[in-house]
């Protein structure tokens, strides 16, 4: 007889640790056992997952089992756990010391990733601290030389190509490509260095060598080498994630040896707590991709999400119920169209409930976690977590800083919910550790959770209820400081269930807002979805959720409180094998394929068959990883015997992106993941058609706060005492041990057969929440009386504006067809009100925010009365176009908006409005930003005003006209040509025209839930919430300042041509206005460095957002205090002839560095984008390049990033190489090139590219003459330089601006501009992070804290800010 019948699998998470285990009944069978304790709790135990495996030994077997004792392993089968530690570890940066090996050149990489800030608006840049600490270049070089066939990068006449010879041997990589090594490793050198590493007590070092992926053998060399020494943890990139892109790549290899020490000492710490090691014990972890792995193969950078994938597997294999007539699952959701997508089924049972559309809702402690199941796993394979970009399978999750335990704040006349988090130590207050509000308590003070049935583990001893007396009290204080903010505006007082309710409504919209992004992006209808509720706090806020998505059933696992743990149990073991490919998806191209991936599934099924798997237990699925040639969107594609990819990959395009394209289908990876069947699934069973016994009475009535309904008597009901088939009618409360479920009014809960809940919104019930609405607005119309500003409102309709905002800007990145749009993210999408004031913007480039509102109020003054537009009007159905700088409030030419007025009761009562950096709009160069343009007519297509859509009819022929106008002028300015590609335009200003029809539907609904009269009081409101900050902030700068009443502060800096700009601040602090007076601005120059008005308003508007260091949503009323004069004719108001293509990308730079120089805010940033271009008659590219960031009253500048009013990303290394002709030899930052003092300006960068072939190269850039200043004593940053180095050795500075033909061999070598400095260098103690305040401040700025935000929906995000 197996006398090892204890299964136990685990999920630690931030605050609490869940256990499941699988125990003897002592009949012959087993049974179930469930238990929840804290995740830190060090006055009693020292590791929570084995504390909760001794509690279960101890209760089931009835033997002691002394916690200072190892524990006695003799009747375990297996361990399987979930754990937050690899999270851990790289949110508090608590790894292994980690030295990078990267190739020369290149050392720095990493650090400037892919050049963009976190945010936009903190001039600190606050970035989390790099994983390693010491760097090692290896002088080696390995290049793709220039094929035989004609492409873009191989240029139209590739013959002549063959004369440029490989300056070394060529080798054939795994793709299969030739490829040429110019150095082989210098392995001498390299054991210098590395000895030097050893030497400094790092031993866990990260290889990553340019094209390693492709050709690891250097790497390889170096691998053997580190470990011929003694390294301990050797990560080499392409071992860790064979893919192509360096950058990610790198940051992956980082994470493993920065994690895999990590993780091995927690593991080898835990194993030590049992006796014999748990050597006879089966020991798995939970990786992201959502499969187990043994304890020897868990690494680090398939760990971070190890807990939550236990609760999407959970759900995804639970979510199911059979009414008894042979439906699986309500008619609300149906199944997904698609499944070829992605991954292929996960579940195996063919029951037809495991193919509904489900959304996953895991509200834990610390935060939440949202994902999709439609019958396969979705994953993604790069993503951003803790401020590092993982290149590993993970699964889709979202994850927000929203939990039970999220700190509740009233801030700025704002009800707001975390990010910051109380966690489990101290907790919530109710935890009886000196803990803080959080939603855990509002849930307790609103009668939704009943101390007496949470488990008692609370106290010094842990055996105390939560504490709803001193939970009571603190919300008592928090009313009363709210109403003593509310009263000073004359507004009603709020008790302190309003107050505790106003907090969960906070926190639901701030969590449906991600659950809305995430199948909004992928085109799906949240209301057509199951909601699978989970999760410690998630049964209290799952039908506020659901009703506020209009979904109609919600599933709630009998275990949904250890749901993770449930995952864990069920999950099986899985392995991923993959390598990067670099073919074509032709029928020639397919065996080959077919090959490989079957050779990837035997060495996957090979490593399951050593695990003691057998055949039969083993699964393997294949797949391509698909994009269409000339695009980055890659989609990972089931490859199915007899089937066709290139249709699979087409339909899930289609369904994604709304359209396929007549391109070449290129192969990036193939990919095998191999499962093997650890645990059976079980059945689901049917509900019998028996008689019920009835109804039992409620265990205990709670008085339970409902909106709209006050204190009602809720019934309480054991959920063990309730038989399947049973249903409870809201509202009401169901409870068991490890979980609290609130029915609301209007929601049905069933028990299914599995004892599970089902919750159903129930059709003949009228919503009494909408009904209250509906009376509140009755109420508060502005004919019977005026709206009041509440401040829970004020939070729910920010979030709700926003939420307008970025599902616009989802529809559009969806149906765009262009790089620029789709992929680089270069466009913003707002809402505004009916005079044109900015309401909400979504993630945006800076640039592009005052600009916008000066487009959308040109257009109302424009069609409005006495305007040109005057006579026809604006009618529904209408959809308007502008672009002109000058004359319609653009910012340069290509950037196009689109607007569209929202009618309501035949009224304009708000307008929406998109606008998209479009590829090319004609001009005299491709790309339509000429660096030496002088008049605005070379730079393309000028539009003032343009009916697009009119009564309801895309105007394609007028458009079309228009944008080829340019083209007429060839005559008289020779090269100049109507826009280049008119079907690319053509198409994605229709998809322009889709968001902003996305945006109307949305404002409608908003408006039919809650009243025009309500919907825009609310946006005045928000307005005003932003003006009155700014406006604080006015009085604060002028009294701190020591300015009179009405005082004048002034700021001045040149260009390289000598320009002035002049700024005069003139501030009013009787009302907390400002004057920002550009008098003494130089006049328009003969040249694109002129910057249209709107741009000198984002400028502004930018630099108010980051002076106002609360976090206050940014509308029209952060410019409502400022008036702004602007000389007509200077370059900052130019004629309308005058060219701007510069003044956008360099002037807007310098505009930004006067302004914060007069509030004494910040020392001189790069005032740069460094616009470079490089191209021919077949192929073209565009980038801006990094620089130093200025210094401030308390921070140093960060080295080598966008500031201001860019944040574009740059390409990585390998994918330049591998699309264009050059080589880059060195990307890398400009040590002292930062301006000193107290704190020093940051470091610009070094970028050096090779060209393989002929072709034209253009810069445009600034700071090349006049550097960038310094503050209150502080040195200014060190100039630009643009060189070009012939490849006969002649060196010809370029200046600034230049256009140039290159030669194969030449390099451009591009020096970025420092920083200003801030302070007297002499207080720094001459060391960069030195003592005192200096100190202080790197030392904050190395420890960055890191938001908890994960998953495609925060990476969407995350990039469009990064466009």
């Amino acid at each position: 007889m197996n006398d090892r019948q204890f299964h136990f699998s685990i999920d630690r998470g931030g605050t609490f640790t869940d256990v499941f285990a699988q125990v003897p009944d002592g009949k012959g069978g087993s049974v179930y056992k469930v238990l929840k304790l804290l995740s830190e709790d060090p006055s009693n135990y020292p590791d929570a997952p084995r504390e909760g495996i001794r509690r279960v030994l101890e209760e089931v077997t009835g033997i002691p089992h002394p916690r200072d004792v190892p524990l006695d392993t003799s009747r375990i089968a297996s361990i399987r756990m979930g754990t937050t530690v690899a999270t851990n570890a790289l949110l508090e940066r608590a790894g292994e010391r980690v030295a990078l090996v990267v190739t020369a050149g290149l050392r720095d990489l990493l650090h400037i990733g892919n050049q963009s800030r976190p945010d936009i608006f903190d001039l600190r840049i606050a970035s989390p601290d790099a994983l390693y600490e010491a760097v090692v270049e290896v002088a080696e070089a390995v290049m793709l030389p220039l094929g035989s066939e004609p492409t873009q990068r191989n240029g139209p006449q590739p013959e002549l190509n063959a004369s440029i010879p490989c300056p070394g041997k060529r080798v054939v990589g795994t793709t299969g490509e030739e490829l040429c090594v110019r150095q082989e490793p210098d392995l001498a050198r390299l054991r210098q260095d590395l000895q030097a590493v050893l030497d400094s007590g790092i031993s866990s070092i990260a290889v990553v060598l340019k094209h390693a992926a492709i050709y690891p053998d250097h790497e390889q060399r170096v691998g053997q080498l580190a470990q011929q020494m003694g390294f301990k943890q050797v990560s080499l990139s392409h071992a860790v994630m064979p893919m192509v892109k360096m950058v990610p790549r790198g940051f992956t290899a980082a994470a493993d040896a920065y994690l895999t020490p990590h993780i091995l000492r927690y593991v080898s710490a835990f194993k030590a707590g049992f006796d014999g090691g748990l050597g006879a014990v089966q020991l798995l972890f939970m990786q992201s991709d959502g499969g187990l792995a043994p304890a020897d193969d868990f690494s680090g950078h398939k760990a971070i999400l190890s807990g939550p994938a236990g609760g999407y597997v959970g759900y995804a294999l639970t979510t199911a119920w059979n009414d008894g007539q042979g439906a699986a699952a309500a008619a609300a959701a149906k199944p997904a169209e698609d499944g070829s997508s992605e991954d292929a089924p996960a579940a195996q049972s063919g029951n037809g409930a495991r193919s509904l559309q489900v959304i996953g809702f895991d509200m834990g402690g610390t935060s939440t976690d949202v994902s999709r199941y439609a019958g396969s796993y979705e994953h993604v394979f790069e993503s951003t977590t803790a401020g590092v970009t993982i290149q590993a399978p993970q699964l889709d999750i979202n994850t927000v800083a929203a939990g039970g335990g999220s700190r509740l704040f009233y801030r700025n006349g704002l009800f707001v919910v975390g990010p910051e988090s109380c966690r489990a130590h101290p907790g919530p207050v109710c935890y009886k550790k000196g803990g803080h509000l959080a939603i855990t308590d509002a849930n307790l003070a609103l009668g939704r959770i009943l101390p007496e049935m949470f488990p008692k583990i609370f106290g010094p001893h842990e055996d105390e209820p939560l504490d709803a007396s001193g939970t009571a009290a603190a919300f008592a204080q928090l009313a009363s400081s709210i109403n003593e903010a509310e009263a000073a505006a004359g507004k009603r007082a709020k008790s302190v269930d309003e107050v505790a309710m106003g907090f969960v409504r906070v926190a639901n919209e701030t969590m449906c807002r991600p659950i809305r992004a995430l199948t909004q992006m992928k085109g799906y209808d949240a209301a057509a979805h199951v909601l699978a509720c989970f999760g410690g706090a998630g049964g209290q806020h799952a039908c506020a959720i659901a009703t506020a998505l209009g979904m109609k059933t919600i599933f709630v696992h009998r275990y949904a409180g250890v749901l993770s743990a449930v995952g864990i149990h069920l999950a099986d073991i899985v392995t991923e094998a993959q390598e990067p490919a670099a073919a074509s998806l032709a029928p020639q191209e397919l065996p080959g394929l077919a090959a490989r991936l079957e050779a990837l599934a035997g060495s996957a099924a090979d490593k399951l068959r050593a695990q003691g798997f057998r055949d039969s237990a083993i699964s393997t699925e294949k797949y391509l990883n698909l994009r269409y040639a000339g695009t980055d969107v890659a989609v990972m594609t089931r490859w199915q015997a007899g089937a066709d990819p290139a249709a699979a990959f087409a339909s899930a395009y289609q369904r994604e992106f709304g359209f396929v394209l007549e391109r070449p289908v290129v192969v990036d990876d193939v990919r095998v993941r191999a499962t093997g069947r650890a645990a059976e699934l079980p059945e689901v069973a049917v509900l019998s058609a028996a008689e019920l016994p009835p109804l039992p009475a409620p265990a205990v009535s709670s008085c339970t706060y409902f909106e709209g309904l006050g204190r009602v008597a809720t019934p309480v009901f054991l959920l063990g005492a309730l038989t399947p088939g049973h249903k409870v009618a809201g509202p009401a409360l169901l409870i068991d041990n490890i979980s609290t479920i609130l029915i609301e009014p209007g929601w049905v809960a069933t028990i299914t057969a599995d004892h599970n809940v089902r919750m159903d919104s129930s059709s003949s019930s009228s919503s009494i929440q909408q009904q209250h609405n509906n009376e509140q607005q009755q109420q508060q119309q502005p004919k019977v009386s005026p709206v009041e500003c509440d401040p829970i409102q004020l939070s729910i309709f920010s979030h709700r504006f926003m939420g307008i905002a970025e599902q616009m800007g989802r529809v559009l990145q969806r149906t765009s067809i262009s790089v620029n749009i789709k992929e680089r993210l270069d466009f913003s999408c707002a809402l505004f009100g009916p005079d044109g004031s900015l309401v909400a913007n979504a993630p945006h480039l800076p640039v592009h925010l005052g600009a916008m509102s000066e487009a959308v109020r040109f257009q109302v003054k424009h069609y409005g009365p006495g305007g040109a537009g005057e006579a026809e009007g604006l009618q529904e159905g209408d959809v308007l176009l502008s672009n002109h700088p000058q004359l319609a409030g653009g910012s340069h030419l290509p950037d196009i908006t689109v607007i569209t007025p929202v009618f309501s009761g035949g009224a304009i009562v708000f307008f929406v409005a998109s606008r998209g950096h479009h590829a090319d709009i004609g001009g005299i160069s491709p790309g339509s930003m000429p660096p030496n343009s002088r008049l605005l007519v070379e730079e393309g297509a000028a539009v003032v005003s343009f009916k697009l859509v009119k009564d309801g009819a895309f105007q394609e022929a007028g458009i079309t006209e228009l944008l080829m106008a340019p083209g007429k002028l060839a005559e008289q300015l020779p090269g100049c040509s109507g826009t280049r590609n008119l079907s690319d335009n053509l198409s994605d200003l229709k998809a322009q025209v889709a968001a902003n029809t996305k945006g109307i539907q949305l404002v409608q609904e908003l408006i039919g839930e809650h009243s025009l009269g309500l919907v825009q009081a609310y946006m005045r409101f928000i307005q005003a919430n932003a003006e009155d900050a700014v406006r604080e902030m006015l009085r604060d700068f002028s009294t701190a300042r020591g300015l009179p009443e009405v005082g004048s502060v002034a700021a001045a800096d040149q260009l390289d041509d000598g320009s002035p700009i002049a700024l005069t601040i003139t501030i009013d602090r009787r009302d907390g206005s400002a004057t920002f007076d550009f008098t003494g601005t130089g006049p328009e120059v003969y040249g694109n460095l002129n910057a249209p008005p709107a741009v000198a308003y984002s400028a502004i508007i930018y630099s108010l957002r980051c002076l106002v260091t609360r976090d206050i949503p940014l509308n029209q009323g952060c410019l409502a205090p400022i008036k702004v004069v602007i000389p007509q004719q200077c370059l900052l108001n130019p004629s309308p002839v005058a060219a701007v293509v510069g003044g956008n990308v360099l002037t807007s730079q310098r505009v930004t560095d006067v302004v914060l120089k007069a509030f004494g805010a910040a020392a001189a940033s790069q005032g740069c984008m460094n616009n470079f271009t490089f191209g021919d008659a077949a192929m073209g590219y565009y980038e801006t390049i990094a620089g130093g960031a200025g210094a401030g009253p308390t921070w140093h500048g960060r080295d080598g990033v966008h500031t201001h009013m860019t944040n574009t990303r740059i390409t990585d290394p390998e994918i330049l190489e591998r699309r264009y002709p050059v080589v880059l030899r060195t990307f890398s930052l400009r040590p002292g090139s930062g301006g000193a003092g107290r704190f020093k300006g940051g470091d610009g960068v070094v970028r050096e590219v090779e060209f393989l072939r002929p072709m034209t190269a253009g810069i445009l850039s600034e700071r090349r003459a006049v550097a960038p200043f310094g503050l209150a004593g502080g040195q200014p940053g060190q100039k630009g330089q643009n060189l070009l180095l012939r490849a006969d050795g002649r060196i010809v500075n370029l200046g600034g601006k230049a256009t140039v033909a290159l030669q194969a061999g030449d390099v451009m070598r591009i020096s970025t501009p420092g920083a200003g400095g801030f302070g007297d260098p002499a207080d720094s103690d001459g060391v960069v992070g030195g003592g005192g305040d200096a100190g202080e401040a790197a030392q904050q700025q190395r420890v960055a804290a890191v938001a908890l935000q994960a998953g495609s929906v925060h990476e969407y995000r995350r990039l469009q800010e990064s466009a």
